[in-house]
């Protein structure tokens, strides 16, 4: 099936013909997966990947020029004191704040990501979200962070979606497409299944679970479950996915949890900013913390590094 097979029924008939979940046997894997030891030197790999995976992210009504500007900077060299410490791979800001981060990362590899489609509720009509998206790239963003009609998916309205999402992807130009399904009000994991898969089909580039706006953001059991599904949907259709939770993912230890998933999931090939993010902005302190200490032996407290 391609982007081209649209009608609701085709599109139904697929989409509850994937395996159910099985919710234990899935929760009981993410937490055993959970509860794996990192020893030193492979946590201190695992710290600087965790690093390069980040996206880092100001989505508030308040952000001014001046905090992106800062924000950016700090996505460049997020310890100044540490020229061995990477860089993260993105900064995601609304549209309005594209031009001041491209005039911060341009040249420098880091990405400019912006939401888009009327985020985060994604109640607006396609052409405002088209427009919003091609506003975001003709202003410099390289990644588009837009978001599913929840609404029309939970009503069974897949063709709906699956358009949206062609239309957009289009609208993207060159930039990259990451489809925020905004897990926490899709109900089931079966669900989650059948939205990763849709959006997949439609042209998703990355499949990503929130918005970080609503109570429920990332799970483990969630991103097992879009990790399983990229899986395989490269083994069906030959094209790699990435995956990005977001929302609630705070700390070091949290982080090394997902790339413990991903190796046990999907292997080698996800693990990389190419293929997997992580959607923060308090994430990138607690690795900076744990990452001086690695390399100084002593830690950093909290406030040594800008809170964003």
């Amino acid at each position: 099936m391609t982007a081209t097979a649209t009608s609701t029924g085709t599109l139904r008939a697929l989409l509850h013909g994937l395996p159910g979940v099985d919710k234990v046997g899935v929760e009981a894997r993410a937490a055993a997966l959970g509860t794996r030891s990192v020893k030193t030197t492979a946590k201190a790999k695992a710290i600087d990947l965790a690093i390069r995976m980040v996206d880092l992210t100001t989505l508030e009504g308040a952000d001014t020029p001046g905090k992106v500007r800062a924000l950016s900077a700090k996505a460049l060299r997020p310890d100044p004191a540490d020229p061995g410490c990477p860089s993260v791979a993105a900064v995601c800001v609304y549209p309005s704040m594209v031009p001041t981060a491209a005039a911060v990362l341009a040249g420098s590899g880091v990405h400019v990501a912006s939401v888009a489609t009327a985020f985060p509720s994604g109640q607006a009509p396609l052409d405002v979200k088209l427009a919003d998206t091609r506003d975001a790239v003709a202003a410099g963003a390289d990644e588009i962070d837009m978001v599913i009609s929840r609404g029309a998916f939970l009503a069974g309205d897949y063709a709906k979606v699956f358009d949206e999402i062609v239309a957009v992807k289009e609208a993207c130009g060159a930039a990259h497409l990451k489809v925020i399904l905004e897990t926490g009000e899709l109900g089931t994991y079966d669900n989650v299944r059948r939205a990763s898969w849709l959006a997949m089909l439609a042209g998703a580039d990355f499949i990503k679970t929130s918005t970080g706006k609503v109570p429920v953001a990332a799970t483990l059991p969630v991103t097992l479950i879009m990790l399983e599904a990229v899986r395989d949907f490269r083994a069906e259709h030959g094209r790699q996915v990435g995956v990005k939770p977001a929302g609630g993912i705070r700390t070091t230890k949290d982080a090394i949890k997902y790339l413990v998933l991903i190796n046990e999931t999907v292997g080698d090939d996800w693990l990389s900013p190419d293929w997997f993010r992580f959607g923060a902005s308090s994430l990138l302190n607690d690795l900076l913390m744990q990452h001086t200490k690695l390399t100084t032996g002593h830690y950093a407290g909290p406030d040594y590094f800008t809170l964003d």
